[in-house]
């Protein structure tokens, strides 16, 4: 029952990351303005927006024009919801739900991990459909990832050097190859890696990131959608590689330094 809880909880914050991504590309007002169908503008009501659920109930189809919904709307409500019930597991398994919130410390790193989530599901959105990691989510991430952190205990050199890594990393391609490889939103997301994660994390982030990529590009070449010198969203793979870093870095560095 508590999962359910999670799970329905995230649904409703992957509704509004929806809604985050949509107005901020679209220069729309995120909080103060009302949903609208994009098809007919007809101002939706709270039974239109009851994640997944409406989408079901209406057969993904907006219940005044008839016209689809996008599947990107249940998706990525879907997904949400998944996440932080996997970012809830991770740190108190099935059954120790009540140290979530009697142990301060355990419900901070709990809440760290969830923001951390949101701004990730939102670059790896933006970046998958726009080829764009803006500003305007990367900078404010930084800041609450730095906050975050330093209250719950991190060192602020080890973020700091986390932070030089990840920028560094992206700076030095963007060097080496004249801004041709990455763009000037990989080096600041690549800052905002390091402030999530620390030094040794992030590099557990950009392992993961290249070799997501490189697969999931292997693919796509074979497949046919994509050729050599298509432009690849890379954010949206460091964004999983974040993800990825931030629930299990430590078993991945544990499990690199048995073999040595």
């Amino acid at each position: 029952m508590f999962y359910l809880f999670i799970f329905i909880f995230g649904t409703i914050i992957g509704s509004f990351l929806n809604v985050v991504v949509i107005r901020t590309h679209d220069g729309g007002r995120i909080i103060k303005s009302r949903s609208q169908c994009p098809h007919c503008q007809h101002v939706l009501g709270t039974i239109d927006l009851i994640p997944l659920i409406s989408f079901i109930s209406q057969s993904g189809q907006c219940r005044y024009c008839r016209q689809p919904i996008a599947w990107q709307y249940p998706l990525v409500e879907l997904v949400t919801g998944f996440l932080f019930v996997l970012v809830t597991y991770n740190i108190i398994g099935w059954l120790d739900w009540e140290n979530l919130f009697y142990n301060s410390a355990v419900f901070l790193i709990w809440l760290r991990n969830l923001i951390f989530v949101g701004f990730l599901i939102i670059i790896f959105i933006y970046d998958l459909k726009w080829y764009l990691i803006l500003d305007k989510i990367t900078w404010p991430a930084m800041v609450i990832a730095l906050i975050l952190n330093l209250i719950i205990g991190f060192s602020w050199l080890d973020l700091l050097l986390g932070a030089v890594v990840g920028f560094g990393f992206f700076a030095l391609q963007y060097i080496v190859s004249n801004g041709r490889w990455i763009g000037g939103g990989d080096l600041r997301l690549g800052a905002l890696a390091g402030l999530m994660l620390g030094l040794k994390a992030v590099i557990v982030a950009l392992f993961f990131a290249y070799i997501i990529g490189a697969l999931i590009s292997v693919f796509l070449l074979i497949w046919g959608r994509k050729e050599l010198k298509s432009q690849i969203p890379f954010g949206t793979f460091l964004a999983l590689g974040i993800f990825l870093a931030l629930l299990w870095s430590q078993e991945v560095i544990n499990w690199y330094l048995s073999i040595l």
